[in-house]
């Protein structure tokens, strides 16, 4: 009976760990910064405006950095939900933003915990809470 209650029990908090949009992950180096509901990185650019309303990569740049967004912000308690919010693109999709900044995916990027993608052309890097300008 006690190897079903640890089974259900770590079937449960496998649950909650899925039930974010956003969640927080950890690299040596980095530190803590935001993933996606499956743990693949969430980027953003030094060349967007943070808080203008626009994202700065147009059709050719998101074949690299395809835009993120999620309808639902479900957050760990680590992260406040006033940090994030949407913006509308130039083509009508919607991005999810984190303080102000749009936040993208890399293509580079195949599984949870990679981050090829940080310090790409000088420009590109993993989104956080202690990693933003």
């Amino acid at each position: 009976m006690l190897a079903v209650a640890v089974i259900s029990l770590a079937l449960t908090a496998g649950a909650a760990a899925s039930a974010y949009t956003i969640d927080l992950a950890s690299a040596e180096g980095l530190g803590e910064y935001l993933v996606d509901q499956d743990g693949i990185t969430l980027y953003y650019s030094r060349g967007d405006d943070p808080g203008t309303g626009a994202s700065n990569c147009g059709s050719a740049c998101i074949q690299s950095w395809p835009p993120f967004y999620t309808g639902q912000i479900i957050i760990p308690a680590d992260l406040g939900s006033s940090d994030f919010g949407t913006i509308s693109r130039e083509d009508g999709s919607v991005q999810t933003t984190y303080r102000g900044w749009p936040l993208y995916y890399y293509v580079g990027d195949y599984v949870p915990g990679q981050i090829n993608g940080q310090g790409m052309d000088g420009a590109w890097f993993a989104a956080g809470p202690n990693l933003m300008p």
